[in-house]
């Protein structure tokens, strides 16, 4: 699949970007599996706990307009390198499936992973009973 789009619309979340403490801004655009497309950017705030990063933007967004089934997200930043999801990030994505395409993206040369290949063995919550 040729994710050029999905990773355009990342850039154009990064101009969003508030960061005023690190000036590392970073963009994400999540495509559902019913084809929307949903933007988010890095918000810093001087409680560096009250950061929040792109990837986790684009995908609350997408939740609290009723979207749960996601294809593929693109991060991109203003790196001059490829930007990996963080491991909160991660974790979050993992929560709506081990499908989910994550592209990371340095100008239009972008590398495609599986969230097992970024967070093996990861947390996929407890068994109450």
């Amino acid at each position: 699949m040729d994710y050029k789009g999905l990773i355009e619309k990342a850039y154009e979340a990064m101009a969003y970007a508030y960061v005023p403490y690190s000036k590392f801004q970073v963009g994400a655009a999540l495509l559902t599996k019913t084809g929307e497309i949903f933007t988010g950017c890095n918000v810093e705030s001087a409680s560096l706990g009250a950061t929040n990063c792109a990837e986790r933007t684009a995908v609350f967004k997408a939740i609290s307009e009723g979207f749960r089934e996601f294809e593929a997200i693109a991060v991109v930043s203003s790196s001059r390198d490829f930007t990996y999801p963080c491991g909160i990030c991660r974790q979050v994505l993992v929560e709506f499936g081990k499908d989910i395409d994550i592209i990371v993206a340095k100008d239009y040369d972008y590398e495609v992973y599986k969230i097992d290949d970024l967070l093996p063995r990861s947390f996929t919550g407890i068994d109450i009973k």
